[in-house]
């Protein structure tokens, strides 16, 4: 073998949102993590997005209502020192113990507007309609907007910047007349942000008070956050909150700013929930960076599949970011956007998310994103137990250790596909998977004419039996209807840890 191919093949990398809606809000959260990291390391976890955990408007708010991008749960404000996710000194307990497992940490950031100001302030406005924003719907008046932050138990440390009225380009409430309204904030140089999508006409507003990245001192307050943070807990990424919501020109600054200072190899990952993946495309271009996008269409299909009867398996990636822009999907089935409730909601049916987590796991393309209540389950008003019959960590694991090499598809059928993974030189094994979503399934798949005598075996346990490889590399594998089977060598490394005694009890 030539020296390039003796290369180690690098573990693949798998990335958990550690967190849900519904999370209790009881300050014990980075706690929590703390204790299960070691689990999560060992299935799989390379990476944890973290909620947002800067200082929140409200006690039990889950940190897009925030107030302070410098408080971490130091610092007493708004009721409260810890933020709903615990106190800072328990999240630098945890960025050190993810520093030495080797897992790394994502900061979610949200830039885009605050909430939970200290005080009223008079600033000139016009009204926009709702659904154009570009559209005025009144007369320039003078209003009392909730836009005065003075974060006075910070008293100024990390940061002495405070925020007023014209550090914003927008509000939603006047205090004069309780009056509910998009308000456009007036002043010189003042308008929407022409650097945004055109959501509504205009996107640069989205909710409490907006900020303007037009304003030199929002800038370098925003832009030396990101550096001190990284520094502070030991990040090694972002996802930035509703990015087509404010300035590319600043997303891009602020990028550039973070690389500079902590590193190239910063991941940066947006939040831009549309369904067209041209529009995602067009959007990436306009970064000059190496960015990522959360495939939010393949979301749609999932969602579309899980909700038809036999529907056509082989079209789950068409129209897809991770088709089209591989290196740049984030692969997810569910997130705390798509939960019961929330604005953009698009639930996948529980039958069929053992198989788009596969889909997601056990291919090459993209990089996958678990989903914290699809792992644990979900608390609130409608909890809901681990999904994919609490297998999810097997199929993690079956990621880890067998996911790798050259891939071929079996994807003659509507509703029973199948691809392989044949393994490298230094991780040998490979995997075939096979999946239906209407009765039970079989494909004569090759997985290599070295694997020839071997017995193979299902490790989710749902399929029962041995599939004996034949001397042309060749097995008929099977899987139960509506289901999915991963198919190993018995004899494998790493085989004896399925099923995986993974503890899907966090709360406990």
């Amino acid at each position: 073998m030539g020296s390039e191919e003796q290369k180690p093949t690098p573990e693949n990398a798998t990335l958990l949102q550690a967190f849900e809606w519904n999370v209790p809000a009881d300050q014990a959260h980075w706690k929590r993590l703390k204790t299960a990291l070691p689990g999560l390391h060992h299935v799989g976890v390379t990476a944890m997005w973290l909620p947002p955990g800067c200082k929140a408007a409200s006690p039990e708010g889950n940190g897009y209502d925030i107030y302070d991008l410098y408080d971490l749960g130091e610092f007493d404000q708004k009721g409260t020192r810890a933020t709903k996710w615990g106190s800072k000194e328990d999240l630098l307990e945890l960025g050190k113990l993810a520093k030495e497992q080797g897992v790394a940490l994502y900061w979610d950031a949200v830039l885009n507007h605050k909430a939970g100001a200290d005080n009223t302030e008079k600033c000139r406005v016009v009204e926009v309609d709702e659904n154009d924003r570009t559209k005025e719907a009144s007369e320039p008046y003078e209003i009392e907007g909730w836009l005065g932050f003075d974060f006075p138990g910070r008293g100024g440390k990390y940061s002495k910047m405070k925020y007023h009225w014209e550090h914003f380009s927008g509000t939603d409430y006047n205090q004069a007349n309780e009056k509910k309204a998009i308000y456009k904030i007036l002043g010189d140089n003042k308008d929407w942000s022409q650097s945004v999508t055109d959501e509504q006409g205009n996107a640069d507003y989205m909710m409490f008070a907006d900020i303007d990245y037009s304003h030199p001192e929002v800038q370098e307050d925003v832009k030396n956050w990101g550096p001190w943070i990284t520094k502070e807990v030991g990040l090694k990424g972002f996802r930035l909150d509703a990015v087509q919501h404010f300035s590319e020109r600043f997303t891009n600054d602020w990028v550039d700013n973070l690389r500079d200072e902590c590193g190239e190899d910063m991941f940066v990952v947006g939040e831009f929930w549309v369904g067209d993946p041209q529009q995602m495309v067009a959007w990436l271009e306009s970064m000059h960076h190496k960015f990522s996008l959360y495939d939010a269409p393949l979301v749609y299909n999932f969602s579309n599949i899980s909700k038809s009867e036999a529907a056509d398996l082989r079209k789950v990636f068409d129209n897809t970011l991770v088709q089209t822009q591989p290196v740049c999907a984030v692969t997810v089935v569910m997130n705390h956007d798509t939960q019961p409730g929330q604005t953009v909601a698009t639930p996948v049916e529980g039958f069929f998310k053992p198989l788009a987590y596969s889909l997601i796991l056990l291919r090459r393309e993209g990089y996958p994103s678990i989903f914290y209540g699809d792992l644990y389950g979900m608390k609130g008003e409608n909890p809901e137990p681990p999904s994919c019959g609490n297998k999810l960590a097997d199929l993690m694991l079956a990621r880890k250790l067998y996911a790798y090499g050259d891939q071929e598809d079996y994807w003659d059928d509507a509703n029973c596909i199948g691809w392989v993974c044949r393994g490298t030189w230094d991780k040998p094994a490979g995997l075939a998977c096979i999946m239906s979503n209407k009765g039970p399934g079989q494909i004569r798949m090759a997985v290599g004419t070295e694997h020839a005598g071997e017995k193979w075996t299902d490790v989710l346990d749902w399929e029962e039996g041995e599939v004996e490889i034949d001397e042309e590399g060749y097995g008929l594998f099977k899987c139960p209807g509506v289901s999915v089977s991963v198919w190993v060598n018995k004899e494998a490394g790493g085989r004896d840890q399925f099923p995986t005694d993974f503890d899907s009890d966090i709360y406990k």
